[in-house]
């Protein structure tokens, strides 16, 4: 069988850090919360997500179906 040399290296490097850690999650999060807490300010903060802008529901409106018919759902 064909084995992808990037997934290869993908799942060395997972086992290389689980081996690190003694296979404890708990002690890999402590680890990468002390790396973050060591970078400080080199690392970009997250920003919240944008809300769309008010000109994204234009041409929508609550009480037309744009179909121009009687109101009526489709049939199935």
């Amino acid at each position: 069988m064909w084995e992808d040399p990037i997934v290869a290296e993908v799942h060395r490097a997972r086992e290389k850090l689980a081996a690190d850690c003694n296979y404890d999650i708990d002690a890999f999060f402590a680890g990468v919360q002390k790396r973050q807490a060591l970078l400080g300010a080199r690392l970009i903060p997250q920003k919240k997500r944008a809300e769309p802008p008010a000109e994204a529901d234009r041409g929508r409106h609550s009480g037309s179906s744009g179909s121009g018919s009687s109101g009526a759902a489709p049939a199935a």
